[in-house]
Formats: structure tokens, C-alpha cells, sequence
């Protein structure tokens, strides 16, 4: 059974393994420091940990293994198992945190958040916009310049949307709800009469944004209905700016591509999936809007986020303390180094997020507490543990922490500083390795 010293002191350790995390903030909230730099210091931390993963608990619990009679490859199944378990239990975790909003905390993180969210939000009108037959005939990968031009439209029960005889001016698609098509009685005196109906998902006007003209019939809403509108004049102005799709449009306008529009053309599924697929851009205003929608009531998802890429680590490192000839060395290094950038990137998204300076100092200070608790917790149910389940463990906490230099630190280093972190990355490996041989040579 651990002491309390040895509790007290493992709690320590775990303080001094996160207490950067404040640095880190500090330094994003109130320093001017250079990105490159912050992210050579986060890719030195990440190759540090690799190091510190592969042998204090790759190895040298093999190496525990085999000592109690487990072959090389038992030895390798039993370790690898453990951080396999730890890998696929942080990452299921991170993005289910990540949904709620703590990808608000990195960038490349909340790029991909972002991106998700944009496309799930526009799956729904491109599914709608590959009905049209016109628009099926344009490059699905320039679908994300023609989004911006559609405008809601709503229909009372029995509107008229436009008469036969107006200009044409909009193509129309609809979204919820049914209209009539009408056609002029011959009659005078009468009124229009119904030809046709046009449910969910029915496009109609194609024409006008080729070349207007006069509407050729009425439409009125039998039901409310909701449509998706393309005016002509938007329409212009984007192949206007866009040479690719002016050629394509102008191929279209031709009399034989328009009699060919009937025939369906390109498959509707299959030009819905390349458009979606192809919404891979996401501007400044977007990233901003998304950033304050995301941090609003977030709070709690960010400091279980922060908590979740604390506590394998420090769990480890008050796990394997029993003197201070047993510290984890490398892995505190890594861990306290790595703390300074990310949460010095976390505190700028954070800021951006609308987050106030006191509440990012308050949720890396549950990062600390955190930390120390992990820390003492390793210590009192894995370091006191039988041997087997302590290995185990250690490596799930393992796969934790590797889980997290791929997912986490390794992209947001590369995104701030290039391909220069290769670099500082090896030579962080290298100096972990360093320290780990000269522990063991003594």
C-alpha cells in the first residue's frame, strides 16, 4: 500500500508536470511569441514522448514480461494490447468531446470540426441541387462557389410565386411542400387551369438562368412550401469571376446541350457525393461564426478535453514513482514541454471563441488539479497494483498518450510551423533517448 509520502510525492510530480499548462496560457493570452517557435517546442515535446512510450513502457514492460516467463511474442501481445485499448478508448472519447466543442481548443483540431459541419449542413441542399438538371451539368467541385446564391424562399397556401408572362429571373427548387403548375385557359374571362404538380425535390425556371425569357406558366403553393432560389443576377456575377464555369455554362447554353438536359445526364447521387466531398474550403468570417457557435456553453467539454489528454500521462508518471531514482524523466519532460504550446494555442482559439481571460486561466487550472489527482491516483491503484495488471495499465495509459501526440500535437505543430518540426521533432526523440541510456548505464 502506497504511503502517504509516496502519495504526497507523486501529487507533486504531477503538479510540476502540468504547471506549464498556466505558462502556456499566460503566454497566449498576454505574450507576442513566435508561432514557428511554439511549434518547434511542441514538436521536441512530441518526439520527447515517443521516445519515453517506446521504451519506459514498451520496453521496459516487455522486458517485466519476460522476466515472469511470458515469450517475446506473449510479451508483445500483452503490451501491445494495452496500448491498443488506450489508443481506441482516447479517441473515441476526443471526438465525442471534440463534437460537444472542445475542438474549440486547437486549430487543426477545429478545422476539421468546422469542415464536418459544413458539410453535413450543406448535404441536404446538394442533395436537392443535384435534382436539377441544369445544375447537374456544372463541375460538382465548383458546387462551393454556388452556395452562397441560394436563398430561401416561403410560400403561404395558394401564393402565387410568378405568372406566365413575367421575366424569368430565378431558378427555383423545392425544398418542403407542393405547388401547381398553371396554364393559361384559352377562355376569357377564366382562370389559369392546372397542369401539373411539383412536389419535394422538383426544380423549375432552369432556363432562366441560361438565357430568361418569359415564364410560360403560373406557379402557386398548394400548401406552404419552402423553396431554394438561384437568381439569375447572382448566377451571372459567378461565372462572371469564374472562367471554368463560364465555359461551362456558355457549353450548356448551346441548343444541343440543352435538348440533351432531359436525358438526366450525369448521375444525381454520384455528382451530390464529389460536390460534397469537394466542400473542402472554409473562409475566415465561416471559421469566426463557427468559433463563437461552438464555445458558447462548451466549457465543460474543453476542460474534459484538456483532463482527457492530461491523465494518461500523469497516471503513469505517479505509477512508476517509487524514489527519485525511478522518475519518469522523459515523460515529464515531454509532458511539461508540451503543456506550453497547447495551451498557448488554446488560449488564442479560446480567446477568438469569446472567452475571457479568467475563464481559460480557470479551465487549465482544472488541467492542474487534474494533473495532480491522476498522478496520486497512479500511484495509489496502479503502482500498488499486482505486477501484470500495473504493465497493463501502464501501457493503456500508453496508448493514451501516443494516441494523443498523433491526433493533437504532431498536426497542430506541423499547421504552425511547417515542415521545419521535423526536425526539433527527432531531436527530441534523440534527447529522450539519451536520458533513458544514460539512466540505464548508471
Amino acid at each position: 500500500m502506497s504511503t502517504v509520502y509516496d502519495l504526497g510525492m507523486a501529487s507533486l510530480l504531477g503538479l510540476g508536470t502540468t504547471s506549464s499548462s498556466l505558462v502556456g496560457a499566460t503566454v497566449g493570452l498576454y505574450v507576442r511569441f513566435s508561432r514557428r517557435v511554439l511549434a518547434c517546442v511542441l514538436a521536441f515535446a512530441a518526439g520527447a514522448l515517443i521516445s519515453a512510450l517506446a521504451i519506459e513502457l514498451g520496453y521496459e514492460g516487455a522486458q517485466a514480461l519476460l522476466h515472469r516467463g511470458f515469450t517475446s511474442s506473449a510479451a508483445w501481445l500483452f503490451i501491445s494490447s494495452g496500448f491498443a485499448v488506450g489508443s481506441v478508448i482516447y479517441y473515441w472519447a476526443s471526438l465525442f468531446l471534440e463534437g460537444k466543442g472542445a475542438a474549440v481548443r486547437y486549430a487543426t483540431q477545429f478545422r476539421e470540426f468546422a469542415l464536418a459541419r459544413k458539410q453535413h449542413a450543406a448535404k441536404a441542399r446538394i442533395e436537392l441541387l443535384a435534382k436539377s438538371d441544369l445544375l447537374r451539368h456544372l463541375p460538382p467541385e465548383e458546387i462551393e462557389k454556388l452556395l452562397p446564391c441560394i436563398h430561401a424562399r416561403h410560400l403561404q397556401a395558394g401564393e402565387i410565386l410568378f405568372r406566365a408572362g413575367d421575366p424569368g429571373d430565378a431558378l427555383y427548387i423545392i425544398e418542403a411542400g407542393t405547388v401547381e403548375v398553371l396554364g393559361a385557359s384559352p377562355e376569357i374571362g377564366t382562370t389559369d387551369r392546372p397542369i401539373a404538380q411539383l412536389g419535394e425535390g422538383r426544380a423549375f425556371g432552369e432556363m432562366a438562368l441560361l438565357g430568361g425569357g418569359a415564364r410560360t406558366a403560373t406557379i402557386r403553393a398548394i400548401v406552404e412550401t419552402d423553396l431554394l432560389k438561384i437568381g439569375k443576377t447572382d448566377f451571372q456575377r459567378l461565372i462572371a469571376s469564374d472562367r471554368q464555369l463560364a465555359a461551362t455554362v456558355q457549353r450548356i447554353s448551346h441548343e444541343r446541350a440543352i435538348s440533351n438536359l432531359s436525358t438526366g445526364g450525369v448521375n444525381p447521387e454520384i455528382w451530390a457525393k464529389v460536390a460534397s466531398q469537394s466542400l473542402d474550403h472554409i473562409s475566415r468570417n465561416e471559421t469566426n461564426k463557427m468559433l463563437r457557435e461552438a464555445g458558447k456553453g462548451a466549457g465543460l467539454a474543453i476542460v474534459l478535453g484538456n483532463i482527457l489528454d492530461t491523465i494518461p500521462g500523469c497516471m503513469v508518471i505517479g505509477a512508476k514513482f517509487s524514489g527519485f531514482e525511478t522518475l519518469s524523466v522523459t515523460l515529464m519532460l515531454g509532458m511539461f514541454l508540451g503543456g506550453i504550446p497547447e495551451a498557448a494555442t488554446s488560449a488564442a482559439m479560446l480567446t477568438k471563441a469569446g472567452y475571457r481571460a479568467r475563464a481559460i486561466f480557470s479551465l487549465w487550472s482544472a488541467v492542474v488539479l487534474a494533473g495532480v489527482v491522476a498522478a496520486a491516483a497512479g500511484k495509489a491503484f496502479i503502482g500498488s497494483s499486482d505486477a501484470l495488471t500495473a504493465i497493463f495499465f501502464q501501457a493503456l495509459a500508453g496508448g493514451a498518450v501516443l494516441a494523443l501526440i498523433a491526433h493533437a500535437m504532431i498536426p497542430e505543430a506541423i499547421h504552425e510551423g511547417g515542415s521545419l518540426v521535423v526536425l526539433p521533432t527527432v531531436a527530441g526523440f534523440l534527447f529522450a533517448l539519451y536520458l533513458a541510456l544514460a539512466a540505464s548505464f548508471v
